[in-house]
């Protein structure tokens, strides 16, 4: 119930209802509710620029950062692993597997080396975290580059690796006729007495005698490139091509087991042991070629004798006795 007011009229010396004006009214009640209105605004546009109220939306959106800074840290961890990992298998490239094959190491400079030209972050920039963006960013180039160079690299030690292994298999390493086959290591490479003349002359190769017929087998992988009978002095001789440089020839057999343009693994059968030739008694004349030179071939026994037997063997060829061709 609103109050009843009054006023005093000194006429009639007695008071006298106040009677309400209605624009008046009206008026106040107007004030009122635009004051409250701009009260309301006000207040709404200090909240939502202050900390004490957030929006659905900006909540949302603070958990989507507070989730993209937890992912990033995740990130960052996983380069760190993966620089990590990345730096040994480059120290390995570098201090073992290209040191073993002869190869250059790559430097540091080229492996890590950033990207020069033209900006190509300039799309990453203007935002609120360009900066981090932007290092992350170029960290995973480096990275991706990093690895596409350890993958060339890798690709050439295979290579290397296959090539390597192909040559020690090429290179003439086992003597030509089994221990248990052999009769004795007649004769070294070096300056020898010659068993016709008596004269003293140089030996090329080394004699193996074993009885007529014994297996003769390839020193090393290669193809055939000769067998016949037409080198002077030779007899029934074969010749393999290793590749690389090297030779294998065997002189004085008795048969073949191989023809010309055939390919042979080391330890293949390819003839047997004879005296054809000039030869004074069943043996193989054994020789290795490098570079069209010949070479004396007991450096070369690493593939088939023990400590013992290839002493055994020095002390034989070195002797200046009688060849036997």
């Amino acid at each position: 119930m609103s109050k009843v007011k009054y006023y005093y009229d000194p006429d009639t010396l007695s008071y006298r209802k106040i009677e309400p004006v209605k624009s008046k009214r009206y008026r106040n009640i107007a004030f009122f509710v635009l004051g409250s209105f701009l009260f309301g605004l006000l207040s709404l546009i200090l909240l939502l620029n202050t900390n004490l109220i957030n929006t659905p939306r900006e909540l949302s959106l603070a958990r989507e950062a507070k989730n993209y800074e937890l992912q990033y840290e995740l990130l960052n961890k996983k380069m760190e692993q993966i620089e990590e990992v990345l730096g040994n298998i480059e120290e390995r490239d570098n201090n073992i597997y290209r040191l073993y094959f002869e190869a250059n190491p790559i430097p540091d400079e080229q492996r890590k080396a950033g990207f020069g030209g033209i900006n190509r972050y300039k799309s990453l920039e203007g935002f609120n975290n360009s900066e981090m963006i932007v290092s992350t960013t170029k960290r995973l180039d480096i990275i991706k580059k990093q690895m596409a160079i350890q993958s060339r690299s890798l690709d050439e030690i295979t290579k290397l690796a296959e090539e390597k292994e192909k040559l020690l298999m090429s290179i003439p390493a086992i003597q030509p006729i089994n221990n248990e086959d052999l009769t004795r290591m007649a004769s070294g490479y070096g300056w020898r007495s010659d068993p016709f003349t008596k004269a003293r002359k140089m030996h090329y190769g080394m004699d193996f005698t074993a009885p007529k017929g014994t297996p003769v087998y390839a020193a090393g992988d290669g193809t055939i490139s000769r067998a016949d009978n037409n080198s002077s002095g030779y007899g029934k001789h074969i010749r393999i091509e290793h590749g690389y440089g090297y030779l294998s020839l065997y002189a004085h057999l008795s048969q073949y087991n191989v023809k010309k343009g055939q390919k042979v693994k080391r330890g293949d059968l390819i003839g047997f042991v004879g005296s054809t030739g000039r030869s004074e008694a069943p043996h193989v004349h054994y020789e290795v070629w490098k570079d069209t030179d010949r070479i004396n071939p007991i450096n070369f026994y690493y593939g088939s004798l023990s400590p013992e037997e290839f002493e055994n063997m020095l002390k034989f060829a070195n002797q200046e006795n009688q060849s036997l061709d």
